[in-house]
């Protein structure tokens, strides 16, 4: 008989103990799964905020492209500038170059036919004086 009774006590205290965890884990499980709708609500926040980032960057990229399809039509344009101006430079040196080989040649033969020169500018003062002279 005191076998029996000490039986009973220990199933007593078992089915207590149990009973203590089986409401310690529902009350774990509870707050679990407050925190799982939590999450879930967070996340699906989140995803809606992710949409309206996904619209906007999908726009924000669009335009980045058409600047850039702008910016490197500019660009060629702009090089076919630059070439022309180039040419230009090219023909003004080539003009430059004439006219120092012409001024050269000018130089170089002024100082071969000096005499010659300055009879010319005499004849041509004195051609002036008798002009003048008539005139008067």
């Amino acid at each position: 008989m005191y076998m029996t009774i000490m039986l009973s006590i220990a199933a007593l205290i078992i089915a207590v103990a149990f009973a203590i965890l089986v409401i310690y884990l529902a009350k774990t499980l509870k707050a679990t799964e407050r925190t799982l709708d939590n999450v879930a609500n967070t996340l699906e926040g989140l995803e809606e905020q992710m949409k309206g980032i996904t619209t906007e960057t999908t726009a924000l990229l669009q335009q980045t492209n058409r600047l850039a399809d702008d910016i490197n039509s500019k660009s060629e344009k702009l090089n076919g500038l630059f070439d022309g101006v180039k040419g230009i430079g090219e023909t003004v040196k080539d003009f430059n170059e004439s006219l120092t080989t012409i001024s050269n040649k000018i130089v170089k033969d002024a100082g071969k036919d000096t005499d010659k020169a300055s009879q010319a500018v005499k004849w041509g003062l004195a051609i002036f004086d008798i002009v003048r002279r008539n005139k008067k």
